[in-house]
């Protein structure tokens, strides 16, 4: 792991300044769940404070070097209970992200022709999670949308 240099520790002090502590560290120390939860904020965020609720200070410059060396992280800054700890964010692509839109997907429909001698027609079309295509080559709705009783009551 590479140190960072001071130019880019000053600019993570200046970017940590206005954020709020995500993980707070409590009377029982620095446990195993507390790690897991600094470890998944940093994943999330790449640049994180810290409030540790303790006064001894040597044991939060213990819980500080601790936490950067079994989380691979950076150490930004220590300022009385608050610790600063950078670590790059996890890229983590999921398969579905790359779709045009949450929910959609791409469907290849076929219809054959009228009189049957003809090539059948091939189109690819986007639905919605809770769209169908049915045999027919129509696109449905899985399921009726939902009307209010008041509204039908209205006459609307």
């Amino acid at each position: 792991m590479q140190k960072l240099t001071p130019a880019e520790r000053s600019e993570l002090r200046a970017e940590a300044h206005g954020l709020k502590p995500v993980v707070m560290i409590g009377e029982s120390g620095l446990t195993e769940s507390v790690l897991k939860e600094i470890s998944a904020s940093l994943d999330s965020h790449g640049l994180i404070k810290i409030r540790v609720a303790g006064d001894d200070r040597e044991a939060r410059v213990a819980m500080y070097e601790q936490i950067t060396t079994d989380l691979g992280a950076h150490p930004v800054q220590h300022i009385g209970k608050l610790l600063v700890v950078y670590r790059p964010k996890v890229e983590a692509l999921k398969e579905r992200s790359s779709k045009a839109g949450k929910g959609m997907r791409e469907v290849t429909i076929v219809k054959a022709s009228a009189s049957g001698t003809k090539r059948p027609s091939v189109t690819k079309v986007m639905i919605k999670g809770n769209e169908r295509v049915t045999e027919g080559g129509t696109i449905k709705r899985a399921k009726p949308r939902q009307t209010s009783p008041k509204k039908g009551a209205l006459g609307r």
